[in-house]
């Protein structure tokens, strides 16, 4: 299922909302070097193969496009990253196919503005070891930006920590991108260690 304003617009237009590596710089921390991560729609590649070239573990980048999964295992194999591995999935619907707490990061941007946030959090939770970390960015509502989805169904940072509480998530840093991205706020999250019913 495909969810409500999630088209990607031309790539050269995408690419100039962000500076990849200056966001990662941001929400990779903690030993992301070592660690398994999981990206909810990886879209054009954008933020998998910078994170891939930041890790030794597995990168599986998840989207619901076959363009963008053939897009990025083409870019993957031509820049050489093997812990690349670009899946077709509606994680939407079906979740990230991914093992219990197999995940030290995940990355879930650009996309709380679809139908049910929480649910996506809640398979964010599941996939991360307890003490992952998720990072969110999102566009931000309070200025005018050149892109995004209508400000009626943008989520506020404080409503995306409402619903990552909701989610199990027990610590929530907002982060100031600064200039990597000057339209988007920015969130990281970290797995409580205990176990936590949903």
């Amino acid at each position: 299922m495909k969810g409500r304003e999630s088209g990607m617009p031309d790539e050269a237009y995408w690419a100039s909302f962000f500076d990849p590596e200056g966001i990662l710089d941001h929400l990779l921390v903690n030993g992301s070097d070592c660690y398994h991560l999981v990206e909810f729609g990886c879209g054009y590649g954008t933020f998998t193969l910078p994170a891939a070239n930041r890790t030794r573990g597995l990168v599986t980048a998840l989207d619901i496009e076959p363009e963008m999964v053939s897009l990025v295992e083409q870019r993957a194999h031509e820049t050489g990253l093997s812990n690349v591995r670009a899946v077709l999935r509606d994680f939407v619907a079906q979740g990230t196919g991914l093992a219990d707490g197999s995940q030290g990061h995940a990355m879930v941007f650009n996309l709380l503005h679809l139908e049910d946030p929480l649910t996506l959090l809640r398979e964010a939770y599941r996939a991360l070891q307890p003490g992952g970390i998720l990072s969110v960015i999102h566009w931000r509502s309070d200025i005018e930006t050149p892109r995004g989805p209508p400000l009626a169904i943008r989520p506020r940072p404080e409503q995306c920590a409402t619903w990552l509480a909701d989610a199990g998530f027990d610590s929530v840093t907002y982060v100031d991108l600064g200039r990597a991205a000057p339209f988007h706020f920015g969130i990281l999250a970290r797995r409580n260690a205990e176990p936590h019913t949903i």
